[in-house]
């Protein structure tokens, strides 16, 4: 049954929804800060996602947690760690990481006193809602007490969650780290949330220059890898990051054609591959080089590795077009076989789980061809034989 929730109401029941290892793990700390304190609240993305699971039937899986604990001294705290075996991920920030899924906090306040993501003044909070305002958007700044179930809400993130909207809490505070722009992309692309005009406004104003290469692309494959593409493309083109960081202002006729190729496209992506097709329809109907997007966001080997192999997929592709792809690689491993006749007519030939080879290297080799010679003659003799077998049947998307 949906929950109605309010400001301040207890939902005991939504501890009960975590994984079972993580209930077990929030058992074990509440018996340990209870002589201590019962001023402990879970905060960000997890509650977010437990109170989207209530009112939309929807989450992401919950995996990790952050507690932010109230009412400690930094040095007796620190020694509490220490007892309960949590190691200091950022001292400064009064953060401790246990058993690698749980971050253990003290509540702060942060403000910015110099350029890069580590130029912050933190100073310890006293408050919960002190503690909240540091928080990016309003459905991330909710607290659920993890004894009572107390559920506190001051900036309307619930009413947020509610409508699938995104909004900035403080817009000074907001400015201080660029990468919320990012955040707001990639979240906006995960759960298909809209993000609210002013809050847009604020975000195409601010300046991405200052952000690391590292801090984009970690953003960056949250997007890639999410549900709804479309979203995420609209607002890397209406937030103004396509023209930040990739130098491109493309016209609106792209992004009707591109995000109804996106939303049409993800039912059909094959998922070992799936992170790399946002980059792979985005680039293809810029007509611009995979490899530019690659270099600009600095991706892993990975990325390079797959997109070596990778051609646009034309809009009048044939049955040869798609055999001489398969001497590249398995169009499984093609990142056009997101269209239904590419993966039908590869599955029809044979050449969806291997290359097609219609020659022998060995057979070549046997005739006196090796090195470089060897690579050209196979390459071309298999070319050959794609002309002559293959028909120039047509198929348009």
């Amino acid at each position: 049954m949906q929950a109605k929730f309010s400001h301040e109401g207890r939902y005991p029941f939504l501890l009960q929804e975590l994984p079972a290892p993580l209930r077990e793990e929030l058992q074990t700390l509440r018996d340990f800060f209870a002589p201590y304190t019962t001023r402990i609240y879970m905060v960000g993305g997890s509650v977010r996602d437990l109170v989207r699971s209530h009112l939309h039937q929807e989450s992401e899986p919950i995996k990790d947690l952050d507690l932010e604990v109230f009412g400690i001294e930094p040095e007796f705290f620190d020694k509490l760690m220490q007892k309960l075996g949590a190691k200091g991920v950022g001292k400064s920030f009064f953060v401790y990481k246990y058993r690698h899924n749980i971050d253990i906090a003290l509540p702060r306040t942060e403000k910015k006193i110099a350029k890069g993501h580590r130029g912050f003044a933190v100073a310890l909070a006293k408050e919960e809602k002190e503690a909240s305002q540091r928080r990016d958007f309003r459905m991330n700044a909710l607290m659920l007490d993890i004894f009572s179930g107390k559920l506190l809400d001051f900036w309307g993130g619930i009413e947020d969650i509610a409508a699938k909207r995104i909004a900035i809490i403080d817009e000074e505070r907001f400015k201080e780290d660029s990468l919320r722009v990012l955040r707001g992309m990639q979240f906006a692309a995960r759960f298909g949330y809209k993000i609210e005009p002013k809050s847009c406004e604020v975000m195409r104003k601010m300046d991405l220059s200052v952000l690391s290469k590292e801090r984009i692309f970690w953003e960056f494959e949250k997007m890639f890898t999410a549900k709804h593409l479309h979203f995420g493309l609209y607002y890397l083109l209406s937030l103004n990051v396509a023209k930040k960081i990739f130098h491109i202002a493309p016209k609106k006729c792209f992004f009707f054609k591109t995000a109804i190729e996106m939303k049409k496209a993800q039912k059909n992506f094959h998922d070992p591959l799936r992170k790399f097709y946002f980059l792979y329809i985005f680039a293809k109907n810029l007509h611009k080089n995979f490899f530019y997007f690659l270099e600009i966001l600095q991706t892993p080997r990975e990325y390079y590795k797959i997109f070596k192999n990778q051609k646009a997929l034309p809009k009048r592709r044939t049955d040869r077009f798609l055999a001489a792809m398969a001497l590249r690689l398995p169009i499984k491993e093609y990142l056009g076989n997101y269209k239904q006749d590419v993966t039908i007519r590869a599955k029809k030939f044979g050449f969806w789980n291997e290359k097609f080879m219609p020659v022998s290297a060995k057979e070549l080799m046997a005739r006196g061809y090796s090195g470089k010679e060897l690579g050209e003659t196979l390459r071309r003799e298999s070319l050959k034989i794609v002309k002559e077998r293959f028909a120039c049947e047509v198929t348009e998307f």
